[in-house]
């Protein structure tokens, strides 16, 4: 992937087009930050749990919302720290 997307100068680069990237689709900003297959996975895990949210009983379906948003957070927070050290 091309590293136009990402800002980089003497003092590291800016985390926030990846971050931004990540709030929007979990993994994409791991996918900016050249880290494809971390960005696969953080992918596969939200849309498991994002999936299992929609379709599972209400007890069930509250621990993979959990799961969901737990992963999303961790996408935007990685995504924007990897970003800060490029």
């Amino acid at each position: 992937m091309s590293n136009a997307l990402v800002k980089s100068g003497s003092s590291g680069g800016s985390g926030v087009v990846p971050a931004v990237g990540s709030f929007f689709i979990p993994g994409l900003g791991q996918l900016i930050n050249g880290e494809t297959d971390k960005a696969i996975g953080v992918f596969a895990v939200a849309a498991v749990a994002g999936v299992g949210f929609l379709v599972g009983l209400p007890i069930v379906g509250g621990i993979f919302g959990l799961v969901h948003l737990v992963t999303h957070v961790y996408a935007v927070g990685d995504a924007y720290l990897q970003g800060k050290k490029k």
